[in-house]
C-alpha cells in the first residue's frame, strides 16, 4: 500500500529522568514516587498486553482487598443510557480518565481526590458525542499532554492542568474529518478509542457509521503531536494505482465506507511497526456495490509506524456480510513455537478464534484452512466462497447452534425457542444473511468483543467471551415494490431500521429507545436538530438535505405528504442499497436469557505456545438462577481482562456487577466485590508508594443495566 508522507516525525527522547519532578503538586517523598508502577498506555502498554509487573496482590492475599476509594465522576443519565467504558491511565501517580457525560479528568491515584477537570462543551465550537474507552499520555521534558478523544475531534490538554494546549491543532484540538482523501462532513466519526503513540507521532483510528447510510472511509492516520499536523495516511479502502484496490469495484474508493481501525492498535517499538486491526466495509450485511474481497477491511495490518507504508497483511473475512470487525487490538507476544522463541502477535476475533501471526512476516504459527460456506440467495450479492477457519487454536466460544443446545433452563423457555428455531434457517458457520432469518453465533458483540484479551511473558492469552446467538433478518429498504413506498418511509427504512427496528419499537438491550411514540416525547424541531448533530452514540444525518430530514420526521408524525418514489429518490442518490436488517435482536427466551444452553459468558486461558486451552470457567451468574440451584451461567459481558505478575487475572465485564480474581493458573475465583454499577471496562492495577490498587470504571448502562458513574479503586488494608 502506497503511504501519503504529510510531514516529517521526530524521535522522543524516552527516559525516567523527568518523573522524580514531573507533579511538584503531588503529594508523596521521592522514595515513594519512585516505588511507583504506572498504567501508561491504554490497556496497559503499547504491545496491549493487558499485563502489569506487580506482585503485591496474590492468590493468597487476594482475598482481603478492600475499597481503597470512590470517585463520583457524574453525568451519568436518569434513563439509564450513559456508560463508561474507559480504561484509565495512571502515571506518576495521576489518574486520568473520563465521566459517563464524557469530561476529562484527573485524580490522585492514591486517593481518588479531583485535581482537575475538562469539559469541551464550554469551549466554543466543540461538541461531545460517543463514547471514550481511553486517553493517551505522551511527554517530552517538561511538556506533558493528555490527548483525549471526543466526537470527532483530538484534543491536546495539558496534563498538569486539563486546559487545551493552543499550539496543538487548531487551538488545541484537531478535526479527523479532514484529511480523509474524500469529503465526508455530514457523515458519522468519532474518537472513541485512543491511540498509539511512536515517538511524537500520534498513530488513530475512528469509529463509523456502518449501516446502510453513506459512510465515512476509515484511513488510519498518524499525527505530530508536537503540532497536530497530519504526517502519514494509509488508506484501507485503496484508490486506484494502489495494492488491493483490484479487490473493489473500480470506484469503491469513492463512495464505500469503514474498514476503519475503531479497536485501538498494538505497537512494536524496536521494530517500528503498528498492528492495526480493521473493521467491516459498509453496509454490514449487504455488498452487492462493493463485490470483490475488499482489502483491507477485516484485515490485521501491519505498517511501517514512521511512515505509514504496509509491511503485511493477513484478512480474517472476505467480503464481510457478517458485521465481523476485528474486535480488539491484537496482543503482542513472544512464544515458543517448533522449538525455537518467536516474536508474535495475537488477534482474537468475534468468531470466538485466535490468529497468530509471526510479528516480522506475517505468516500464521499454526495452519488456517480455507472452509467452503453458504452462497448467499440474497438478490445482488455473491458471497466469498471460503473463510479462513485456524486450525489452532480451538474456538473459545460454540460455533454452531443446533437443536441439542436450545436451552432447557425451564420447559417453557425450552418449547418457545425450539419454535422459533424451526422457522429459521438451519444454523452454519458465515451462514449469509436471508429474509428468512439468519442466526448469528457467536453473536454480533462475539465472541471477543472490544474488551479485548491478556497475554503473560509465558504466552498464555486470557479472553473473555459472550455465547449469545443473536438473529440477522433483512428487509428491503423500499417498503413494497413499484414505487409504492413514502418518501418518509423509504428513508426510516435505509437509515432508521437497523437500530430503532422496522416496528419502530427500538431495542433497550443496546440502549435504542422506540420511536412508536415519539411524537408524544418530543417536539418536531428537537428531532431535527438531533438529525442535523446526532447525540450520544446516534450519530448525524446532516448528509440528507433539509426537504429528506422533514420527511423522515413528517413520517414518524404519521403526517407523510403522501409522495411517492424509490429509494434513489428519496435519498438524493445516496441510497444504493436495496436492502436493510431488522435491527440487531439478542435471541433471548421468554425470561430474558439466551436462546441457548449455558455458559453464556466465559473466561479462557489459550497457551500459545502448544495452541491449546489451558482452562474455561463461566464468567458471571445470574443470582436469581444460583438460588434456584443453577449451576453458575455466566452472562454477557463487556471490557477485558487484566493479568499480574502476582498470578491473578482481574477483570469485571460481567452484567451482575462485580468485579472478581481469578487464579492464573487454574482459572478458580478467588474473589468478588459488589460494584455501584456494572463495570463495562477494562480495569488497570498500578503502585503508589508501594501499595498495589485495581481500579474500574462502573458505568453500566448496557444491555438494560442500571448506568453510574463511578470508578472504584480496591487495595489491601
Amino acid at each position: 500500500m502506497r503511504a501519503i508522507r504529510l510531514g516529517g516525525a521526530s524521535w522522543l527522547a524516552l527516559g525516567w529522568a523527568w518523573w522524580a519532578c514531573a507533579w511538584g503538586w503531588h503529594a508523596g517523598p521521592a522514595t515513594a514516587r519512585a516505588a511507583d508502577v504506572a498504567w501508561p498506555a491504554y490497556l496497559g502498554d503499547k504491545a496491549s498486553s493487558h499485563f502489569s509487573t506487580l506482585r503485591h496482590l496474590t492468590p493468597a492475599n487476594v482475598g482481603r482487598l478492600r475499597v481503597a476509594w470512590t470517585y463520583r465522576a457524574g453525568g451519568a443519565d436518569t434513563n439509564n443510557r450513559t456508560q463508561i467504558q474507559c480504561n484509565p491511565l495512571v502515571v506518576d501517580g495521576v489518574l486520568f480518565g473520563t465521566s459517563p457525560d464524557l469530561q476529562c479528568f484527573a485524580l490522585d491515584a492514591a486517593t481518588g481526590r479531583e485535581l482537575w477537570r475538562f469539559d469541551p462543551v464550554r469551549d466554543a465550537g466543540l461538541s461531545k458525542a460517543g463514547v471514550n474507552r481511553g486517553l493517551v499520555h505522551w511527554s517530552d521534558g517538561a511538556d506533558r499532554r493528555v490527548i483525549y478523544g471526543n466526537s470527532h475531534y483530538l484534543h491536546a490538554l495539558d496534563a498538569r492542568t486539563g486546559r487545551r494546549v493552543v499550539t496543538f491543532g487548531r487551538d488545541g484540538s484537531v478535526d479527523l474529518m479532514d484529511g480523509l482523501g474524500r469529503d465526508a462532513r455530514g457523515l458519522s466519526l468519532m474518537a472513541n478509542t485512543p491511540g498509539v503513540v511512536f515517538g511524537d507521532l500520534l498513530i488513530v483510528g475512528m469509529r463509523l457509521g456502518e449501516g446502510p447510510a453513506p459512510a465515512a472511509p476509515g484511513p488510519v492516520r498518524a499525527y505530530n503531536l508536537r503540532t497536530g499536523a497530519l504526517v502519514w495516511r494509509f488508506n484501507t479502502i485503496p484508490q486506484p494505482g494502489e495494492p488491493g484496490h483490484e479487490t473493489w469495484p473500480p470506484t469503491a474508493y469513492q463512495y464505500a465506507g469503514g474498514a476503519n481501525v475503531w479497536t485501538g492498535f498494538a505497537l512494536d517499538e524496536a521494530r517500528g511497526l503498528v498492528f492495526c486491526p480493521t473493521g467491516s466495509a459498509t453496509f454490514d450485511f449487504w455488498g452487492g456495490n462493493r463485490m470483490g474481497s475488499n482489502l483491507f477491511a477485516n484485515c490485521l495490518v501491519a505498517l511501517d509506524a514512521r511512515t505509514g507504508r504496509r509491511a503485511w497483511h493477513y484478512q480474517v473475512v472476505h467480503h464481510d456480510l457478517w458485521d465481523r470487525d476485528l474486535p480488539a487490538p491484537p496482543n503482542l507476544v513472544t512464544v515458543r513455537h517448533a522449538g525455537r522463541r518467536i516474536d508474535a502477535v495475537a488477534q482474537v476475533t468475534k468468531s470466538g478464534h485466535v490468529f497468530l501471526f509471526d510479528r516480522d512476516t506475517g505468516t500464521p504459527l499454526f495452519p488456517v484452512d480455507e472452509v467452503a460456506v453458504p452462497a448467499s440467495d440474497m438478490p445482488g450479492e455473491s458471497a466469498m466462497p471460503t473463510q479462513p477457519v485456524p486450525r489452532l487454536p480451538p474456538p473459545f466460544a460454540r460455533q454452531v447452534f443446533t437443536p441439542d443446545q436450545i436451552t432447557d433452563i425451564s420447559p417453557g423457555s425450552h418449547r418457545h425457542v425450539l419454535e422459533r428455531f424451526s422457522k429459521l434457517r438451519a444454523h452454519v458457520p458465515f451462514a449469509p444473511p436471508s429474509r428468512e432469518g439468519t442466526i448469528i453465533l457467536p453473536g454480533f458483540d462475539g465472541g471477543a468483543e472490544w474488551g479485548g484479551a491478556a497475554v503473560d511473558p509465558d504466552g498464555v492469552l486470557y479472553v473473555n467471551a459472550n455465547e449469545m446467538p443473536w438473529v440477522l433478518t433483512m428487509v428491503e429498504t423500499r417498503a413494497a415494490t413499484g414505487g409504492t413506498a413514502s418518501r418518509g418511509d423509504v428513508l426510516y427504512r435505509q437509515l432508521c431500521a437497523a437500530c430503532h427496528g422496522v416496528d419502530r419499537r427500538g431495542n433497550p438491550a443496546q440502549n435504542v429507545p422506540s420511536l412508536v411514540d415519539v411524537a408524544a416525547r418530543r417536539r418536531q424541531e428537537d428531532v431535527m436538530a438531533l438529525l442535523r448533530a446526532g447525540k450520544g452514540v446516534m450519530p448525524s444525518f446532516d448528509f440528507l438535505a433539509e426537504p429528506q430530514k422533514q420527511a423522515l420526521v413528517d413520517e414518524l408524525w404519521g403526517k407523510s405528504d403522501g409522495a411517492r418514489g424509490g429509494a434513489d429518490e428519496a435519498a438524493g442518490g445516496l441510497a444504493s442499497i436495496p436492502f436493510t436488517s431488522t435491527g440487531y435482536h439478542r435471541w433471548l427466551d421468554t425470561n430474558g436469557y439466551p436462546a441457548l444452553k449455558p455458559p453464556w459468558g466465559t473466561l479462557t486461558a489459550i497457551d500459545l505456545n502448544t495452541g491449546r486451552h489451558r482452562w474455561q470457567v463461566p464468567l458471571g451468574e445470574y443470582p436469581e438462577l444460583t438460588a434456584r440451584g443453577v449451576p453458575r451461567t455466566g452472562t454477557e459481558n463487556y471490557g477485558g481482562p487484566v493479568v499480574t505478575a502476582g498470578g491473578l487475572v482481574f477483570i469485571a465485564a460481567s452484567r451482575d456487577e462485580h468485579l472478581r480474581a481469578f487464579d492464573r493458573r487454574t482459572g478458580r475465583e478467588l474473589w468478588k466485590a459488589a460494584l455501584p454499577a456494572a463495570g463495562y471496562a477494562t480495569p488497570a492495577t498500578y503502585s503508589v508508594g508501594g501499595r498495589q490498587f485495581v481500579v474500574i470504571a462502573c458505568g453500566g448502562g448496557k444491555i438494560g443495566t442500571r448506568s453510574g458513574d463511578a470508578y472504584v479503586a480496591f487495595a489491601l488494608p
